[in-house]
């Protein structure tokens, strides 16, 4: 069975985003950049919910950024996975091996890591509440930006106790912290 996996950027403080949305403050490089590549590489599925979506599409097509060294890696990354869109105001998507969901139904999700033989990757705090809230959550990869935001979207759902096992950590040298944790039975 495959894992689900939440991975993000996030301040100190816990957000993803600060409270206008930016997030320009989260820092790849080129080190930063191989090392999420090397952990993309074992997701064969992402789940989006539509802003999430919205912000990757650019990968699709590689000509509106300019893509060199571990960026360029993470191209064939992108469009390799198979991609689930969650949202209700979305009416297309615009990406190859891409479908749309209106719904965030558990079971689904649940029968997906079942039969997966890769890791599924859930990416955006609002559709990753419902996969944590949900118990669904097997793996949190943290990459920590050495800023405090103050305010904003939060990483996490409030209110959802999870007990956590430290797997691994990192520090690079841009000062960002890596950590993975597991949640707990």
């Amino acid at each position: 069975m495959a894992k689900l996996i939440y991975s993000a950027f996030t301040s100190l403080d816990g957000y993803v985003a600060d409270e206008t949305g930016n997030f320009d403050w989260a820092e790849l490089g080129e080190e930063v950049f191989a090392f999420i590549n090397s952990r993309e590489r074992q997701n064969g599925t992402y789940l989006f919910g539509r802003k999430m979506y919205e912000t990757m599409s650019v990968w699709e097509t590689p000509d509106v950024i300019p893509l060199t060294g571990a960026a360029l890696e993470f191209l064939p990354i992108w469009q390799a996975a198979e991609k689930i869109v969650y949202s209700t105001t979305l009416q297309t998507v615009s990406t190859a091996k891409t479908r749309l969901e209106r719904k965030f139904e558990a079971d689904v999700v649940r029968e997906l890591k079942a039969g997966a033989t890769r890791n599924v990757a859930v990416g955006g705090p609002a559709l990753a509440a419902h996969a944590i809230r949900a118990g669904l959550v097997d793996e949190y990869h943290l990459l920590i930006e050495p800023i405090i935001a103050g305010s904003g979207n939060p990483y996490l759902p409030g209110k959802v106790p999870v007990k956590l096992e430290l797997l691994d950590e990192r520090r690079f040298d841009n000062g960002l912290v890596y950590v993975r944790y597991r949640a707990k039975s």
